[in-house]
């Protein structure tokens, strides 16, 4: 055999009754997915704003930022749905540390029964300060030992064509991003989201199951092949796909990071967020159209700007481990003036 076992994990209804969710924070859930939902059929005029850390470790660092931003996000409630990122699950280009899912400490062994309950219990004092929150689907299986705390979550570049991956968003009753592939197609991620709204079978539970599909899908624009995505060309070609397959709710959410975020060199710089948030607004203002299928943002953000090595004797808590991120202060200026423009 190819693999040793070397953990057990827990079986849900030991994770729900020793780290629950209570009454309120469910009903809480419930209504947050409701208002991201109404914003993505168009009854809600507000935009949505998902931004939070690249990943979601140490969880200390990750109250202390949901702290400071919920405040803010009441403060532009009227103008701007905030979803707090709790991404524990991190893609991996080649190999690396995989997020506090999977290694809740990163100097120690990968222990995941560990990481389940590091996670729920972080994403649940999140909730409780007050903000919805997100994560990327990265690892299905595990999906069930959190879904009852997400009001959205993404599927990432390199799994929107997995079909797996698309089969477990036609099943969930959650609004699913789903983005562009790291090849920066728009086609393919229209596809993607197609493939999410349509009724699916899989095995699961140990039943076949029949989904009806996730009207709430949608498209997430992050570039690729080193270039961006975003242009008034790219979010024209955007909003035509979707027209074209017949998407429901044809809807945008623009990826600020990633490969939308690389400068003149061809580097990735995490201050170009910012320059791709404005672009965004101002091709917006131009023309109505963009303007009503653009339903939002997603942005890296945490206490301190930047990233750093993930070395033990030098960590600065606070400061993304993965990709870097806007520090605190830009971020909260930001967000202020974001919805002031709109």
């Amino acid at each position: 055999m190819s693999y040793t076992v070397q953990h057990a994990l827990p079986i849900y209804e030991e994770i729900f009754t020793r780290l629950p969710l209570s009454l309120e924070l469910q009903e809480k859930v419930q209504q947050d997915r409701t208002e991201i939902e109404n914003i993505l059929t168009g009854k809600d005029s507000r935009k949505i704003m998902i931004l939070g850390p690249c990943s979601s470790w140490p969880s200390e660092s990750v109250i202390e930022y949901a702290q400071r931003l919920a405040p803010v996000a009441e403060k532009v409630k009227d103008t701007l749905k905030i979803v707090m990122r709790t991404y524990i699950q991190k893609p991996r280009t080649t190999v690396g540390w995989m997020g506090p899912l999977v290694q809740p400490d990163p100097f120690s062994e990968p222990h995941i029964p560990n990481g389940i309950s590091y996670c729920r219990e972080m994403m649940i004092r999140v909730l409780g300060i007050g903000l919805p929150i997100a994560d990327e689907i990265l690892f299905p299986r595990c999906q069930s030992y959190f879904r009852d705390l997400l009001s959205w979550a993404a599927i990432g570049a390199r799994s929107s064509e997995n079909q797996e991956h698309r089969v477990l968003a036609s099943l969930l009753e959650i609004p699913i991003g789903v983005k562009n592939p790291t090849s920066g197609d728009i086609l393919t991620g229209v596809n993607s989201v197609q493939a999410c709204q349509s009724p699916n079978y899989l095995a699961m539970f140990g039943s076949q199951l029949k989904t009806t599909g996730n009207p709430y899908a949608h498209l997430v624009l992050r570039g690729g092949k080193n270039a961006g995505n975003v242009s008034q060309k790219d979010l024209n070609q955007a909003i035509q796909l979707l027209h074209k397959k017949r998407i429901t709710n044809q809807s945008l959410v623009i990826d600020t990071g990633h490969d939308n975020s690389r400068d003149k060199t061809g580097e990735r710089n995490y201050k170009k967020q910012i320059d791709v948030l404005w672009l965004t607004v101002e091709v917006m203002k131009s023309e109505p159209t963009i303007f009503s299928s653009v339903k939002g943002w997603m942005m890296e953000s945490f206490l301190h700007e930047g990233n750093q090595a993930l070395k033990k004797e030098s960590i600065v808590p606070g400061k993304s481990v993965t990709d870097a991120c806007l520090g605190w202060e830009d971020t909260k200026e930001l967000l202020l003036q974001l919805a002031e423009k709109l």
